[in-house]
């Protein structure tokens, strides 16, 4: 159990989304008491669905092989085969982005002459490259637009946020690798919390920076939210495509073994 959740718990810290939001929180007028209240929706809702989970099972693992188990690992198995299909969708969906942007040309033919001059003045531009151009980058319009409405939200907004922005894929997939805890043994109270804490750590980091270093925190996470608005798209695919990949190949090694 341990191993899948800190997996999943890694995925779920640095999930691009997740990180971006609360990014745009802190940045906010008194954003440092709204990110408190983002953390706090957060956590309460993440502990809910543990609990509700431990509460499902007693907090007594299925034995193995059994029709519970081989259904928990078929659920981990499905939430790994649509997340790499999200990652994967993702991937295609900006890869035609650019190609509507700017489709291919065949190279001129040959001149006997020379060519003619090349324009130049206030009427061109650059050619840039469909892969970071943030114009067709359907993430980073996305992201433009969660920062116009981040930008003025209130402390309820904000921990109504908690819950919401939680990356639900992820989430699902560490509640049914929680239903193999044995609250019976210390080891699994230590696997939760240190699951709660690695899967909230990033935001804590990024909290406790703002309180105790506000002026470095607000160029460095100005810094940060820059880099999220132009590569969301690439973290979203990588998360989803690492996470995916690795729960589908644990789930299948414990339906086979």
């Amino acid at each position: 159990m341990l191993p899948d959740l800190i997996l999943i718990g890694l995925g779920i810290a640095v999930f691009p989304l997740s990180v971006t939001a609360f990014v745009l929180v802190l940045s906010a007028d008194r954003g440092t008491w709204k990110g408190l209240a983002f953390i706090l929706s957060w956590v309460a809702c993440f502990v809910a669905v543990l609990v509700a989970v431990l509460v499902t099972t007693g907090g007594k693992p299925p034995a193995p092989k059994s029709p519970p188990s081989t259904a928990t690992s078929a659920v981990k198995l499905a939430i790994g085969l649509g997340l790499v299909g999200y990652g994967w969708y993702r991937h295609k969906a900006r890869k035609r982005a650019g190609a509507r942007t700017h489709p291919r040309t065949d190279p001129p033919g040959p001149q006997t002459g020379p060519g003619p001059e090349p324009r130049t003045g206030p009427g061109t531009e650059p050619r840039t490259d469909p892969q970071t151009d943030p114009r067709t980058d359907p993430s980073r319009k996305s992201s433009g637009r969660m920062s116009a409405r981040l930008d003025r939200i209130s402390g309820w907004t904000a921990a109504g946020l908690g819950p919401l922005l939680q990356p639900w894929g992820l989430v699902a997939a560490g509640a049914a690798t929680v239903v193999s805890a044995d609250l019976s043994r210390p080891s699994s109270y230590a696997a939760l919390v240190a699951y709660c804490v690695l899967a909230t750590s990033s935001l804590l980091a990024m909290e406790l920076y703002a309180v105790f270093a506000p002026d470095s925190a607000r160029l460095r996470l100005g810094q940060l939210r820059t880099w999220f608005q132009t590569h969301q798209n690439q973290a979203l695919v990588g998360v989803s495509l690492v996470v995916g990949l690795l729960l589908v190949a644990r789930s299948i090694y414990q339906l086979t073994s």
